[in-house]
């Protein structure tokens, strides 16, 4: 009986701490006020900022640029709040970034920037349905 307490005792406790580990790597949905607001309170954790490409009305993002030999760009967003920020992401853009309705950046402030660590798309394409002829 020993043997087997100790085993179920350790298998717990292994458990447990992966629980805790992750839910505290967790990161949370905000907007970019209180992403700010967190950066400088002394939080570095990730966040995701939900929101759409700020587009003129010829449908081109505002705030674009290309890094050097494409390989990372900057954009404009709009989170659900309506605040505008310029957004940093140090890879190459990632296909139909163009065409995306809904954007999900993932990562944190730095030197008051926000830089993305992953991007997420939401494609107008994607989620419409085809005419079916019968």
């Amino acid at each position: 009986m020993k043997n087997s307490s100790a085993i179920f005792i350790v298998f717990i406790s292994v458990v447990v701490i992966i629980i805790i580990s992750t839910f505290g790597d967790a990161s949370t949905y905000v907007s970019f006020n209180k992403a700010k607001d967190m950066y400088e309170s002394g939080s570095m954790s990730k966040f995701h900022v939900v929101g759409k490409l700020n587009k003129d009305q010829n449908n081109r993002i505002l705030g674009f640029t290309n890094g050097e030999n494409m390989l990372s760009f900057t954009f404009e967003m709009i989170d659900e709040e309506g605040k505008k920020e310029s957004v940093f992401y140090g890879e190459p853009m990632p296909p139909d970034f163009l065409l995306s309705e809904q954007v999900v950046v993932i990562g944190g402030y730095e030197n008051n920037k926000f830089v993305a660590n992953e991007i997420l798309l939401k494609c107008p394409s994607k989620y419409t349905e085809e005419d079916i002829k019968i």
